[in-house]
């Protein structure tokens, strides 16, 4: 194993003190920082931004050729860590614990330590990662007059007012896919400049807003459910590709949790999770895009009412009442104007 000690005041400190120990290059283009190594110690990237309003992104695309272990000193440097693993995993413990907890891929988690504590991160070899960080100096966030934090739950609100970090924090939160869909839709800015800069902050912002929302949903939801495990959300996608791919099927809430092995309650929470509907509502909502693929679809010749058998619907009228309350505009219309119509769902 390989460690690094971390006794940096900020992010780009930080880089700079692993630059020193796996080697690479750091490339600065507008604020964007970006250490490249290609060693026999790791090969991929690890970019970075400092924001003025007190927060930082630091994301992770490499892969180690060693176990790396990250002890990091609060004392100076002490950010509330919003940390993603959408590739791979990571594990934390604070200086004092003997056992390491898991951040497992698409879990988000809250990490922060108490002043003079001690962070230690592990990186597994040999597994390529993609960890998104956003981090926040509590101090400068709250000085910002629209961060006052006050639409926050009471834990997490203590957690961005302790300014003398005198308390630690650990949260480790429930699967969510969302954020890995907009962590991942950093990639597809193509801008350069400052442009891309502002751009970046915006996804930024919503990173931290939907690390929030999650905490305060786990927060609520905790005491009267169990937790959605990662094998058990595995079987949701299994189910809701099955539907995807078959949506002419009929499908009823019992036949799918039996052919699933769960229960009717953990298969609803594992599709308002991941796909933020119920069963039902998911079915209704695979059928409607395939009709809209088969309507758009300028070698299909299908009339409505074959679509509509198609799409494993009984009901025209039915069909097309949904439809427009989806899309906007009723079947029949779409139809006449498909090579002019652009719907999005």
């Amino acid at each position: 194993m390989k460690k690094i000690r971390i006794t940096a005041e900020d992010t780009a400190g930080t880089v700079q003190q692993i630059q020193e120990a796996i080697g690479g290059e750091i490339i600065e283009r507008w604020g964007e920082h970006i250490l490249q190594v290609n060693n026999d110690i790791a090969k991929g990237s690890i970019h970075f931004i400092t924001f003025e309003w007190g927060g930082s992104i630091l994301e992770y695309n490499i892969t180690f050729f060693d176990e790396i272990e990250l002890i990091m000193d609060a004392s100076e440097y002490n950010p509330i860590h919003f940390t993603y693993c959408l590739k791979g995993y990571c594990e934390h413990r604070f200086h004092d614990e003997k056992e390491r907890r898991m951040l497992e891929e698409l879990q988000p988690s809250i990490i922060t330590s108490k002043s003079g504590g001690y962070n230690h991160g592990y990186f597994p070899m040999n597994v390529y990662l993609h960890i998104n960080v956003v981090q926040i100096n509590r101090v400068k966030f709250i000085r910002k007059r629209l961060n006052d934090a006050s639409i926050l739950n009471q834990k997490l609100y203590k957690v961005f007012h302790d300014s003398y970090h005198e308390k630690r924090f650990v949260y480790i939160g429930t699967y969510n896919l969302k954020l890995a869909a907009l962590i991942d839709s950093l990639n597809n800015i193509d801008q350069k400049g400052m442009i891309r800069i502002m751009l970046i902050e915006g996804v930024v912002y919503q990173i931290l807003s939907l690390h929030m929302i999650q905490h305060d949903k786990d927060v609520m939801t905790r005491k009267n459910a169990a937790p959605i495990l990662l094998e058990e959300l595995e079987v949701v996608k299994e189910i809701a590709a099955e539907i995807s791919e078959e949506v002419s099927k009929e499908y009823t809430l019992e036949q799918l949790a039996e052919k699933s092995g769960l229960t009717q309650v953990k298969l609803q929470e594992g599709f308002k999770h991941l796909y933020a509907r119920t069963v039902t509502e998911y079915i209704r909502h695979v059928r409607l895009e395939k009709a809209r693929d088969l309507i758009n679809d300028k070698e299909n010749n299908l009339n409505i009412s074959q679509i509509v058998y198609t799409i494993g619907l009984s009901s025209r009228s039915y069909f097309s009442k949904i439809f427009k309350r989806k899309y906007g505009i009723s079947p029949s219309e779409f139809l006449k104007n498909k090579q002019k119509a652009k719907i999005t769902a």
